[in-house]
């Protein structure tokens, strides 16, 4: 099964028999936000100059969610920071959409229960090992040592800024981590790609938090 980058992450977020997600909600979505954004990236839909990106090929790849995403911002027709779009694209919404896409292709189930026999929550365990394992694989060769494709750096990058590096892949090499997520292997395009994801993931996930502390 062809997964997305974001679908990565999202398998990655969850423990895989209980379904319990890692991380909070707001790092998972800024997240997959930053992943959508990346993903048309590497693909050559986006290009990144003096901080700011706009569409470079408005060519559909075949991902309703991609394709959206690049249709909006084409339709946008604007250079703007990759946060602004971020987080014109992150949401609970999205994640929601992403984790029955992969049920629906029997990857994950649904379980849903109540908190206090009140509040609704679901939890996603896995039904089919494979697609995680071939991500875990190709992660755990990266880091260590395989030299890294875009797709699996742009990965360790937001595994990394989302702070779920260390939960996903405990025993990686923390060094080799943040030469990863940092870019330093990468060529220049690449290299920039993965440095606005991961301003993006910092700065929008901690505009959240405080918003969300200013609030209660």
């Amino acid at each position: 099964m062809n997964v997305t980058i974001a679908e990565e992450v999202l398998l990655l977020a969850h423990s895989e028999e209980e379904g319990k997600q890692l991380i909070s909600g707001t790092q998972l979505d800024t997240a997959l936000g930053g992943s959508i954004l990346a993903e048309l990236a590497i693909n050559d839909r986006l290009e990144l100059s003096d901080k700011k990106v706009s569409v470079k090929n408005a060519a559909p790849l075949g991902d309703p969610e991609l394709d959206a995403v690049l249709a909006r911002m084409a339709e946008d027709g604007k250079a703007r920071r990759p946060v602004w779009w971020v987080q014109k694209v992150y949401s609970g919404k999205l994640r929601k959409r992403l984790l029955e896409r992969l049920a629906a292709a029997e990857v994950l189930s649904e379980e849903r229960a109540k908190v206090l026999g009140l509040f609704p929550t679901s939890r996603w365990p896995e039904v089919d090992g494979r697609v995680e394992a071939e991500i875990r694989a190709r992660v755990a060769g990266v880091l260590g040592g395989a030299e890294p494709d875009a797709r699996t750096a742009v990965l360790i990058a937001v595994l990394h800024a989302a702070n779920l590096d260390r939960k996903a892949f405990p025993g990686a090499d923390r060094k080799r981590v943040k030469e990863i997520a940092e870019g330093q292997w990468a060529g220049d395009a690449v290299a920039k790609t993965i440095a606005a994801i991961n301003s993006v993931i910092l700065i929008t996930a901690t505009t959240a938090a405080i918003t969300a502390s200013t609030t209660t």
